[in-house]
């Protein structure tokens, strides 16, 4: 009985331990080195020995590596990448599910080969458009929020597919009674349509915000100003000077910058577990 309950369910609960430790394990870790005030790789433990706060006080009072500025053109990049790339997803997918035109398929197809290749791919063609592109339009050029912000909008319609199947699950009947109501498309997809699409909304809403928050590379290239940084970028920076005394102060940054994104999890949790199946399937 115990050997069949071990090859049946006791290795489960092995592997779901031993994931449950790979996931944590390094999140102590960086809360250790938040907290420690000595906050070097020597001194850190995964199991935090010490409290204090004097890294997150080093972090804000320091004027060389101004956080409150990072934090403010993060979360102007997020929303505004986000709501663009939610905006443009959606209406692509609306097309893509209630539409038959010539093309369509074409259509699907490339996006979803487009999607393949990382956005970093065109990193110096990119540089090359944005440097031409900021001498015309100083607002828009290299060292801009803006201007990254434009570079990230180049993949608008990464949740197509996503958003698509999910619109493919909602009948359509409540097209066709409206529009003999006399509603038109447009009334259709924001009356009718994105009301009901708001579980999948959340998730993919989600899922660019992190993204765009976790982007390092092309933030790299397109934003070497100290006053002009995201997070990312500036925390490496910080990383980077001093590997072992900057421990603590990267750690407190780390903690600082996971704050939003565990709020906007909490705030969509009641539409994330419907949404992340939705579309999955098709009746």
């Amino acid at each position: 009985m115990t050997v069949r309950w071990w090859r049946e369910v006791g290795w489960r609960h092995v592997a779901a331990l031993l994931a449950v430790a790979f996931a944590v394990v390094p999140v102590l870790y960086v809360v250790s080195a938040a907290f420690n005030p000595l906050g070097t790789v020597v001194s850190t433990s995964v199991v935090p020995t010490e409290f204090s706060l004097v890294h997150f006080r080093a972090l804000f009072d320091d004027p060389s590596r101004p956080f409150l500025r990072w934090s403010l053109n993060t979360v102007l990049v997020c929303v505004a990448v986000t709501g663009v790339q939610i905006f443009c997803s959606a209406l692509s997918a609306y097309a893509f599910s209630r539409f038959r035109f010539r093309g369509r398929r074409g259509g699907q197809l490339s996006l979803l080969l487009i999607q393949m290749f990382p956005q970093f791919l065109a990193a110096v063609a990119l540089f090359t458009m944005f440097t031409a592109m900021g001498e015309a339009i100083p607002a828009l050029g290299l060292n801009t929020i803006a201007g990254y912000s434009l570079v990230l909008m180049g993949g608008a319609l990464a949740q197509v597919w996503l958003l698509k199947g999910y619109f493919d699950t909602v009948p359509r009947e409540l097209d066709e009674a409206a529009i003999m109501d006399g509603a038109g498309h447009g009334t259709v997809f924001v009356r009718i349509i994105l009301p009901l699409a708001r579980p999948i909304l959340a998730v993919t809403g989600l899922l660019a915000f992190v993204g765009t928050l976790g982007e390092f590379l092309l933030a790299s290239i397109f934003l070497t100003d100290t006053q002009r940084k995201t997070l990312a970028v500036g925390l490496y920076g910080i990383i980077e000077s001093d590997r072992s005394n900057n421990l603590g102060v990267f750690a407190a940054g780390a903690l600082m910058t996971a704050l939003p994104v565990v709020l906007l999890f909490l705030f969509l949790q009641r539409y994330i577990v419907g949404g992340l199946t939705a579309g999955s399937v098709k009746s």
